[in-house]
């Protein structure tokens, strides 16, 4: 490390453990955090006397330390003793070095054991609240350390570049000042509770189709003013550790960029904490600890004997392996893993989890529409409901892959629903649309065999074959739930549900994947042609025996199933309806449309009743063909163990809706930043381009004039606001903007003001239409109005200049934009931003 980036390092660590527990700095934009928050924070930066003391220590260690013992800290193993956590690096017992065990986490804990499930991330950052995102992050930091794990793999800040891209919900959103803002605090909140923090995927992973593999070109003032600045608001933010991306970064493979891990991450932002790869991410030796890499996971492939192998024959000097090493053990000294004895970890606080994910999920709840008054549920509205849909009765908690949290309970929002309604009230229930399929009856397959409830005892086989007749065409989808190795299912001599490559296998959806009682599933849907068709069933016991079964869903249990709902939407004042999307890492969406029969659903549904509130737990924006027919719309997205309670608060007006969309919707699926060039998404031969430049998200809309079916920042409120009063004024290098909010309904609500910026005229660079400058959250009593004062910062007025290498002032007369969202600005102004 050198003397220019360990001083600036230092600097910059003082200077936050300054300002810890205060509003986000010039360009603050909501309250700042919680008091007490930093009640029990990670060792904060250490006065130049102690720092010196621990790099004295840390130095002491590696001179101890054998070139084997080295290694071995920059690379996973398998755990002798895992808690069913992500990743493992065996410490060094003999020096006093423990072993870090490495978790999942960006939506809660992700072992073997329950923890807190909390609400996906991006509607945490529906919220536009960073006080929020500190406590979500003390939760999960809280609860890691006591599960056992001492660093987090979380969290994500790759912006929302496409709607498909599979892990939508596992970010925060398409914005960069917005994503900036709220990593920096989930960070704060996280290792608060002294867990060690990793940011990712360092960069460009936006999304998973080809992300191996897939290498992205982007110019220096997108990479700077989009996509890098979540990162940069991390290293801010004292983040421990980076994860490197699986895709390659303008030829390079991220996690081998000299130009990224060096540069940029060290060089320009100092940071000094350690680089990890994504699992499976390293593609060299020499290359990528050259690059500045520090550990490769989940394994040594490279950083193992062929990096031992590298030093002892000359092409990588022992120096670079002690510089990687001395990351990693000043980041786990700065967290107290090398004092002895460690210190204790806390208990988990359940209970504390609980109220923190209810609070997130009616926090960042979106009401997307309300016509005719259909929400809130009151009055006869609210005495006779049907719930229709199959995530009303089971719950979506999370969504798949890594992010997937095991709760210690969530409950249906069908109980909830009927709860909430009480004595009196009427709440019926229709399916809608099956997900896990009926028995196959025990008679239709000649021999017969009952293929519902079958055990196979250990060290067994199980098989059975047979012929079954349709009288007609028909489309069927098939599943099989199972708990040991998955049954091999064959139809007419097509295996149904083969073993799949790498981690489409493993992630299979957090909804779609496992049925209620936790028995994996997979489905395939096929058009049957009429006749006879053999089927054949092979089912091993293994080690410890397992229980399957074969369900089916055929076309007329469809039409049996939407006309139940159509009947019991008949028979209410009112009705809820529960569509889903199942999005999960390892695969982008294919579609924007809801699947399954979930369109013709609720268009039957609202045919028969217009009162229907559609409630929508999906990952991204969805296309609504059916929307005017809808009385309202709110998305829940994943809302985590407690979105049950939360979504029947806000259905009936126990709390104002106040999460505003951090993603534009698109009326169709061209009218997206890369819809109708695939060189943008998702890519040609392995190239993709980032040809948009500045203009991510919302900004894209504004600068092609693109009409989009809901703006970034929308959303309703079950009262009404009235914006007034805006006056501009220079401010230093900045601008000072205030402007009063008024709550003119009956209701006490929620409004999230936000101010935009136009361009400068005297920068020749590329600028948005309007950018995002600063917001904030209000929640205002009936009549009750505030004045709101927002400093808009030099760093939100400026441009990344990519021949000078640096941020550059737009200076001049700035427009200045100030509402409800990026498309409902009332107040306009003009002020002049003085140069330096």
């Amino acid at each position: 490390m050198s003397e220019a980036v360990s001083r600036r390092s230092a600097m910059r660590l003082l200077a936050a453990a300054g300002t810890a527990g205060t509003a986000l700095g010039a360009g603050a934009c909501a309250p700042g955090v919680p008091p007490g928050a930093g009640a029990r924070t990670a060792p904060p930066a250490a006065p130049a006397a102690a720092e010196a003391k621990g790099a004295a220590r840390i130095d002491a260690l590696l001179e101890r330390l054998t070139l084997d013992e080295k290694t071995a800290l920059l690379h996973g193993a398998p755990d002798p003793d895992s808690l069913g956590q992500a990743g493992y690096v065996p410490g060094v017992p003999r020096l006093g070095i423990p072993a870090l065990r490495l978790a999942d986490g960006p939506a809660g804990v992700r072992v073997a054991r329950p923890a807190t499930a909390l609400p996906a991330p991006v509607l945490l950052a529906s919220a536009f609240d960073p006080a929020l995102a500190r406590e979500y992050g003390r939760v999960i930091g809280r609860e890691g350390r006591a599960l056992g794990q001492d660093v987090l793999l979380s969290p994500m800040v790759n912006l929302i570049r496409t709607p498909y891209a599979g892990r939508n919900f596992e970010t925060f959103a398409e914005d960069p000042r917005l994503t900036a803002d709220l990593v920096g605090e989930m960070i704060r909140g996280i290792q608060d509770e002294g867990l060690i923090a990793t940011v990712k995927h360092f960069a460009l992973n936006n999304q998973e189709h080809g992300r191996d593999t897939v290498d992205v070109i982007a110019a220096e003032q997108t990479l700077h003013e989009t996509e890098l600045r979540g990162f940069e608001a991390a290293v801010a933010a004292g983040a421990g550790a980076v994860m490197g991306a699986y895709n390659k970064v303008n030829g390079v493979h991220a996690c081998e960029s000299k130009a990224l891990l060096d540069e940029v991450l060290r060089g320009s932002w100092g940071f000094d904490g350690w680089v990890m790869s994504d699992w499976d991410a390293t593609h060299s030796t020499v290359a990528a600890i050259g690059a500045g890499l520090d550990m490769e996971m989940p394994g040594g492939t490279h950083f193992g004997g062929p990096l031992r192998e590298a030093v002892r024959g000359g092409s990588v000097p022992e120096g670079a392996v002690d510089l990687a090493v001395h990351r990693i053990l000043t980041t786990m000294d700065r967290f107290g893993l090398l004092t002895a004895p460690p210190a204790a970890r806390p208990p988990r606080d359940a209970a504390a989890g609980a109220r923190t994910a209810r609070k997130v999920a009616t926090a960042g709840a979106v009401l997307l529409r309300n016509e005719r008054g259909t929400l809130p549920l009151t009055g006869a509205a609210a005495r006779s409901i049907a719930v229709i849909g199959p995530t009303g009765q089971v719950p979506f908690v999370s969504g798949g892959g890594s992010a997937h949290v095991v709760p210690d309970g969530a409950a249906a929002p069908l109980t909830a629903i009927r709860r909430r309604a009480g004595n009196g009230s009427t709440v019926r229930y229709a399916l809608g649309e099956d997900l896990y399929g009926r028995p196959l009856p025990a008679k239709l397959l000649t021999p017969a065999a009952d293929l519902e409830e079958r055990a196979v005892d250990p060290g067994r086989v199980w098989s059975h074959e047979g012929e079954f007749r349709l009288a007609s065409d028909d489309e069927w989808t098939l599943l099989v739930h199972y708990t040991g190795k998955r049954p091999v299912v064959r139809l007419d001599g097509e295996e149904l549900f083969p073993v799949r490559q790498g981690v489409a296998e493993y992630f299979a959806g957090g909804l779609l994947g496992s049925a209620p009682d936790g028995m994996s599933v997979r489905r395939t849907t096929l058009a049957l042609t009429a006749g006879a068709h053999r089927l054949a069933v092979t089912a091993e016991g293994g080690d410890k025996g397992q229980r399957f079964r074969l369900r089916h869903t055929t076309g007329a249990i469809r039409a049996a199933d939407l006309a139940e709902a159509v009947k019991t939407a008949k028979s209410a004042r009112s009705v809820v309806l529960f569509a889903y999307e199942d999005a999960t890492e390892g695969r982008d969406r294919t579609s924007l449309a809801l699947p399954g029969g979930q369109e013709r659903l609720i268009e039957a549904v609202t045919a028969a009743n217009p009162r229907t509130t559609v409630v929508l737990n999906t990952s991204s924006s969805t296309t609504m063909p059916w929307l005017s027919c809808t009385g309202a719309v709110l998305q829940m997205y994943y809302p985590g163990q407690e979105g049950a309670g939360a979504t029947a608060d806000l259905l009936f007006g126990d709390a104002d809706p106040g999460g505003r969309l951090t993603q534009t919707f698109p009326a169709d699926e061209q009218a997206t930043p890369v819809g109708g060039d695939p060189l943008r998404y998702p890519g040609v031969g392995g190239r993709q381009e980032y040809s948009e430049g500045v203009h991510v998200g919302h900004r894209w809309y504004d600068a092609q004039g693109v009409t989009p079916l809901f703006p970034f920042g929308h959303g309703i409120s079950y009262t009404t606001w009235q914006y007034e009063k805006l006056t501009v004024r220079p401010e230093r290098a900045g601008l000072r903007v205030e402007f009063t909010v008024r709550n003119t309904g009956r209701r006490k609500g929620t409004e999230v003001a936000q101010v935009y910026v136009g361009p400068s005229a005297e920068l020749e660079l590329d600028q948005p239409v309007r950018a995002l400058a600063g917001y904030r959250r209000l929640t205002l009593a009936p009549g009750e109005a505030e004045r709101v004062t927002l400093d808009i910062s030099e760093r939100a007025l400026s441009s990344w200049d990519p021949e000078r290498h640096a941020w550059v002032l737009g200076s001049g007369r700035r427009q200045v934009f100030v509402g409800r969202s990026s498309r409902e600005l009332p107040l306009r102004s003009k002020a002049v931003v003085a140069s330096r």
